[in-house]
């Protein structure tokens, strides 16, 4: 289906046709048209599926055939910085011919970006970008009304309900018109998410797609492992040539940077990614890893959601997630755009549970070895249904995907 068929605003094909927008995902297929015609909308939808434009561009064609207001016409809230950062960029880009404004607000910058920030909401702006904890500060200041506000779109809200942002936007709902359009966007629906929609939507449609699946065209593959073998085993598919653009991740961040100083010793570009660092580096590194100056990040499950990066090669994961969802969020950084990927787990004796909980969710068995390369020795047998396994040295049966001896040393 072709956007066009959705009759846009001229404005705002205008601004799709620039940036060679031609087909529409299925999840906008599916949303579009219900948000068009008022309806609230409860949505299940993976990162990469094209989720942002589903909600950004029927809003931008509500602002584009409107007469231009000074008051805040659309609220976006986003658990992290960077996911609002990327929506507010996306916006910029689809409504570059149309009259729309936004602007992203967030903590962690300095005075000046709070005062860019104040001003640009006093002198007026049609959609609001705001992580919850910022955006209750501005609330507080008096320098911003939700009162006229028409729509409010959650994103990932299964996050945000999960970094403990519920209060706040029961807080923030409050605030705003009962007469309002709401739309909530998810990746996963538990039953905390059903009670939120349950609260702050009025009758809505629903659309799911694809609810906990990863991308087909990602290769996934496991390595069974003993702690001691992980960072070699880290550092042997990072020296081999392959990969042009990788993430790796980790969990907590004190193991983010130690496996930094770690990798740095190789020949790649390795930059960490971490909640210790400056908004302003964190916003550098972005760049130049989005540039491909930086080959490689390392980084907790803060990369998982709202990075979008294209042609990211490689994702591997240091560490099983605690969380299968969390599983499907981080390789999904990984094979977008209809372009392919690899994904590489790394499983030692205690994270045999959490994995095989990872292939229950997502209803495949993954293929796993204990086959590395020998001067690592074999890593532990995969029996995730004893506390014991996996602490007597040996192979993990048929299924292979190891190395040849080309790769002894």
């Amino acid at each position: 289906m072709e956007f066009s068929a959705f009759d846009f605003h001229v404005s705002l094909q205008e601004g799709l046709d620039m940036m060679g927008f031609k087909q529409a995902t299925p999840i906008q297929q599916q949303a579009i048209p219900k948000i068009l015609s008022g309806k609230d909308l409860i949505a299940c939808a993976q990162t990469g599926t094209g989720k942002t434009g589903a909600f950004v561009l029927p809003v931008l064609h509500k602002i584009a055939v409107s007469t231009p207001q000074k008051h805040v016409n659309t609220l976006i809230i986003a658990p992290t910085r960077e996911l609002a950062q990327q929506i507010d960029q996306q916006i910029e880009g689809l409504a570059y011919f149309t009259h729309a404004t936004s602007i992203a607000i967030y903590g962690g910058g300095d005075g000046q970006i709070w005062e860019q920030q104040r001003k640009a909401i006093i002198e007026g702006v049609d959609i609001l970008v705001a992580t919850p904890g910022r955006l209750i500060a501005l609330m507080n200041s008096d320098i911003t009304s939700l009162s006229q506000v028409k729509h409010l779109i959650l994103d990932e809200a299964d996050r945000m309900l999960d970094m403990g942002f519920s209060d706040d936007i029961n807080r923030i709902v409050s605030m705003l018109p009962k007469e309002r359009q709401t739309l909530l966007f998810s990746a996963t629906m538990p039953p905390k998410i059903r009670k939120l929609a349950a609260a702050i939507l009025k009758d809505p449609e629903e659309v799911t797609l694809s609810v906990s699946k990863p991308a087909e065209k990602i290769s996934q593959k496991a390595f069974l492992t003993y702690d001691t073998q992980k960072t070699p085993l880290l550092k042997f598919f990072l020296d081999s040539g392959i990969y042009e653009s990788v993430i790796v991740f980790a969990s907590t961040k004190e193991k983010v940077k130690m496996l930094d100083k770690e990798m740095n010793k190789s020949g790649m570009t390795i930059k960490a990614f971490h909640s210790d660092l400056e908004q302003a580096e964190r916003e550098d590194i972005m760049r130049a890893f989005k540039a491909k100056k930086v080959q490689v990040l390392i980084g907790t499950d803060i990369l998982s959601r709202g990075i979008d990066v294209e042609n990211i090669n490689l994702v591997i994961n240091y560490d099983v997630p605690p969380d299968p969802e969390d599983y499907v969020h981080r390789i999904g950084r990984t094979a977008r755009a209809n372009t392919t990927g690899e994904a590489i787990t790394f499983i030692n004796e205690k994270d045999q549970q959490k994995f095989a909980r990872i292939e229950a969710l997502i209803e495949r068995e993954i293929v796993k070895t204990s086959s590395l390369p020998a001067r690592l020795g074999d890593g532990p047998v995969y029996d995730p249904k004893t506390k014991k396994s996996g602490f007597k040295k040996g192979r993990s049966g048929k299924k292979k995907t190891g190395f040849k001896n080309k790769n002894k040393s």
